[in-house]
Formats: structure tokens, sequence, C-alpha cells
């Protein structure tokens, strides 16, 4: 995974960050696998120079906005996803997160070969750390894919549930995203 020296501060100009949730339950068919994206946010990214370290020791730094979240997609279901639903889901997620900032902090980067890595670090929200593994891969120069799975109530999230438990959501959710470095 090759990566240029240098400082680089990102946001939603630079790339998209989703959060893929997942349904569970005796009444799964009913709801809808979402895709939220995270419409504010910030990254810091610093790479040294190879007689700095180089990338394997690159730090990453990032600031979720949760208060920004935009349900983007929603499949499967009995029915198609509504904009009332949208609507419904949004103010949901506002009742569990309210303004809330998740961040991520960067412990170790581990490059494996010329298209991918590993970052591994931690992700604090509602006051609770917990570690996160980032999966990258490199498309192209200068572009970068990753994804991250999370548990809820590894942060004091308690999964969505509905018609009385037989429709919720599961613990875990997939945090991904795909960015472009500027050009230093």
């Amino acid at each position: 995974m090759a990566a240029t020296a240098g400082s680089f501060q990102l946001g939603p100009d630079a790339g998209h960050v989703v959060i893929k949730t997942t349904r569970a339950g005796l009444a799964a068919k009913a709801g809808h696998d979402l895709t939220i994206e995270v419409t504010r946010w910030s990254a810091r990214v610093e790479v040294p120079a190879e007689d700095g370290g180089g990338l394997a020791a690159a730090t990453v730094q990032a600031d979720l906005d949760l208060g920004s979240l935009e349900v983007r997609e929603g499949t499967g279901g009995a029915l198609p996803l509504t904009d009332r639903d949208r609507r419904e889901i949004k103010k949901q997620i506002g009742s569990i997160l309210g303004t809330a900032t998740a961040t991520f902090a960067s412990s170790r980067v581990i490059p494996s070969g010329s298209s991918g890595g590993t970052v591994e670090g931690s992700v604090t929200l509602n006051g609770r750390t917990q570690p996160a593994r980032l999966q990258l891969t490199t498309p192209g120069s200068g572009q970068y894919r990753g994804s991250a799975m999370l548990a809820q109530t590894g942060f004091g999230i308690k999964p969505y549930s509905g018609f009385f438990g037989a429709l919720k959501l599961k613990d875990e959710v997939t945090l991904e995203f795909q960015l472009t470095l500027p050009e230093s």
C-alpha cells in the first residue's frame, strides 16, 4: 500500500463515510437493511517520509458528526423505503444518538503489499472506547476504501427493536469509507 508522505486534512469533499445496518428477528423480512451516510466528518492523516517510518508510522484521526446522519438506501423489506420512513428512522436515530460525535484514533498501521493493509485503533462514542480494525484496499493512486465492524452495545447503544422485539437490528454495524487523498 503506497502513500505519499504529508499531512492531509480530509472531509466530505474527499469521499464518503457510511454506516450499514442489517436486520434480525422473526419479522426481519418486514424491515430494511440500511445504508446511512455521515454527511459531516473530518479526518487528519499524517504520513511521515520513509526515513521517519513511512506508511507504517502513519497516524489517522477522524471525527464523525452523528447528528448529520442521512438514510440513503433501504434494501429488502416488505415494502420499499419511503421518504416518511427515512424521516422516522432519522428521528429514531436522533433520539438514540442526539448530536454525538464518534472519534477514531489509530494506534498502528500494518501495510500489506501494494494494495491494502490494516489500520488498528479505537473508536470513542458515548464516553466508551472500543478497539477497531479498519481493513483497507487501495484501488488507485491516493484512493482508499475501508471497512470496520462495530458492535453498538460496546458503546452503550441498545440496537433498535420494534414490533415487540420481532423486528430488530443486529448488534454489529459496518462502517465503510471511500476517500481520495489530495495531491500534496
